[in-house]
């Protein structure tokens, strides 16, 4: 068997990072299946393959809460978060071989991060964009952001209004957390507080509480 490992959200300020893998015994089936980058397809297109990829391969997924990413950040940096997690779920599928979308600048460096954390012996195959070059790897990113995307509109729900995506480059996402840290004088739950977006705009909070005391 082989399988493919990427992430869907490890760059937004709110909501989980998603991590999925996906075996296969042949990716012909995967390629016939049409899966690409999950960035390079629309949220409907994931939706339909999504389905299709769990009835022909093997998926297991981890999610790492914002809760559980600020508690890990104080200790590890976010790429050993990833490898550590990576080798979580390759030790998982125990495949021949295991190709990975690499985090690390160094796609060398980021499967001996991955290779330390294991216990089984697969080849890696470490490299950037593989969830463009490998069907495989593209299969997982698509399942990770499906899932990640799940959880946001889930979140979104227990809050009571509109979150956008969680990325900070997401206007209606920053402006959900300026006006909810306004109202109540903290973050809301499901913000990765050591994400610089969110301490921005903490240190504004508290700006503006000295403002209004010195006024």
């Amino acid at each position: 068997m082989i399988c493919g490992v990427d992430e869907a959200g490890r760059g937004p300020v709110l909501g989980p990072l998603v991590i999925c893998a996906v075996g296969v015994d042949d990716e012909q089936e995967l390629s016939r299946l049409g899966v690409k980058d999950s960035k390079k397809l629309t949220p409907a297109k994931r939706m339909f393959l999504e389905p299709r990829i769990r009835k022909i391969a093997r998926v297991e997924l981890v999610e790492i809460s914002a809760e559980e990413l600020d508690a890990l950040m104080k200790d590890m940096t976010l790429n050993e978060i990833e490898a550590m997690k990576f080798a979580e779920l390759v030790e998982r599928m125990s495949p021949e071989v295991a190709y990975l979308d690499a985090a690390d600048a160094s796609e060398e460096n980021f499967a001996r991060m991955v290779m330390a954390c294991l216990t089984c012996q697969p080849r890696i195959v470490s490299k950037h964009k593989a969830d463009i070059n490998y069907p495989v790897v593209s299969a997982a990113s698509i399942v990770a952001k499906v899932r990640r995307d799940a959880r946001i509109r889930e979140i979104e729900v227990e809050i009571g209004e509109p979150i956008g995506s969680g990325y900070a480059s997401d206007e209606n996402t920053m402006a959900f957390l300026k006006e909810y840290t306004k109202k109540n004088g903290s973050l809301p739950p499901h913000t990765r507080k050591r994400w610089l977006p969110a301490k921005n705009i903490m240190s504004l909070k508290d700006v503006r509480a000295l403002e209004s005391f010195e006024g």
